[in-house]
């Protein structure tokens, strides 16, 4: 399966907003690594893929109470 990067802006403010979500993105099938810029202003986070979509990050997110919108490629 090919390994793809999605970004999202998102809600995730600071290290306990992070923590919140850890455990999903963690454990969620189909995410190999993660990462949440806390120091960018939109907050960037950043999943390298190898299977999950878009719309199911975006709903571990979500599910936590966090925004999260993709931001295309650039």
């Amino acid at each position: 399966m090919e390994n793809k990067e999605l970004k999202f802006k998102t809600t995730l403010n600071c290290g306990g907003c992070v923590s919140k979500v850890q455990n999903d993105l963690d454990n969620a099938e189909g995410i190999s690594t993660w990462a949440v810029d806390t120091e960018d202003e939109d907050k960037i986070l950043t999943v390298n893929s190898q299977g999950i979509t878009e719309d199911e990050i975006i709903a571990i997110v979500k599910k936590k109470g966090f925004k999260a919108e993709r931001i295309d490629a650039e």
